[in-house]
């Protein structure tokens, strides 16, 4: 019982640590950054990094931005807390979690709270600052402003994703005989 506790609850300090991260770093965005792009700080004076105040009122690269006000909350709100609902549950329930991919869940689930709640106490949309140059990789040549709990989000699912394919292929699923 005591390594069940440990397995399944020690990875929730990184859901803690990444939510509390990413609630302060937007509070002091909000409190010292203009709510304008206009008022970049260009971090190593390089064009690189750049920290500024913006407001996202839609999911991931703005997307949704155009869906009618009475229907976001659905989306925007009431979906992401059904799924990440479902990973909170799977995550106790299942045994088939390697350890890091129990990490990588923990991580998911703290940037999605981080969001979810800006979405709810934020009336101007979820507080994103940190703009980075992507020299027109896919396009890009920023990637879209985004927050700690985005980045959370992101590369634990990287982290899952790849580890549950090779999770999956080294238990011999989806290789033919």
């Amino acid at each position: 019982m005591k390594q069940f506790a440990k397995e399944r609850l020690l990875p929730l300090l990184l859901t803690a640590l990444i939510l509390l991260i990413d609630q302060i770093s937007k509070a002091i965005i909000v409190k010292i950054k203009p709510l304008h792009p206009a008022f970049i700080h260009d971090v190593f004076n390089n064009d690189f990094l750049w920290i500024y105040h913006v407001r996202n009122k839609a999911i991931a690269f703005s997307l949704g931005e155009n869906i009618p006000d009475f229907i976001k909350p659905v989306i925007f709100i009431i979906v992401p807390i059904l799924v990440l609902g479902f990973l909170v549950w799977y995550y106790f329930r299942t045994d088939e979690f390697t350890c890091i991919q129990r990490w990588a869940a923990a991580g998911i689930i703290g940037g999605g709270m981080g969001n979810i709640i800006d979405r709810i106490f934020r009336p101007d949309g979820v507080v994103d600052f940190i703009s980075i140059k992507f020299y027109g990789l896919f396009g890009f040549e920023r990637w879209p402003t985004f927050n700690a709990a985005d980045a959370s989000v992101v590369v634990c699912c990287i982290l899952l994703l790849v580890t549950m394919f090779f999770t999956f292929r080294k238990n011999g699923k989806g290789v033919k005989k």
